[in-house]
């Protein structure tokens, strides 16, 4: 007889946290946000997410000791290093990809819940004391990336 597990993954807010030497977001061939030493932020909005994910996260990411010290150790986070940060929307942080091949993102929230949270997340994280630049909420972006390690993270709430 066969069992079937089914497991519940739950639609939480999704980052991907990069450290950059630079990173840039471009619109429209216009250059919009541009920082220096800090954290490329490619955030993702589930169904189900609200404050308490946003708080969390944003609390978070401002204090995630990935920056390295004097000994080249990683202690220090990107208030510490006086980094910036870009966040960028990212529904595609939520791609199904276990049917098919055209990857499913049913499970992203829809843009009038999204918007909202990515604008909430970005006050919470200037909050915090992170200086905050922004892509475009629903536009195509070139997004320029100059992963410093590299050092990647996937957080969620």
């Amino acid at each position: 007889m066969e069992t079937l597990l089914l497991v519940f993954f739950p639609f939480t807010m999704r980052l991907l946290i990069q450290r950059v030497s630079k990173a840039s977001v471009i619109v429209n061939q216009q250059t919009i946000s541009s920082i220096g030493k800090g954290l490329l932020i490619l955030l993702g909005v589930g169904h189900d997410d609200g404050e308490e994910q946003a708080q969390f996260l944003a609390e978070k990411a401002a204090n995630l000791r990935i920056f390295e010290d004097e000994q080249g150790k990683t202690n220090l986070s990107v208030l510490d290093v006086k980094g910036e940060a870009i966040v960028v929307s990212q529904f595609t942080l939520y791609a199904d990809t276990r049917k098919g091949r055209r990857p499913s993102f049913i499970n992203a929230a829809l843009p009038e819940i999204a918007s909202p949270l990515v604008d909430r997340f970005i006050e919470l994280l200037r909050g915090h004391g992170v200086p905050t630049q922004t892509g475009q909420f629903g536009a195509h972006m070139e997004v320029q990336i100059h992963n410093d390690g590299p050092v990647t993270i996937w957080l969620e709430k």
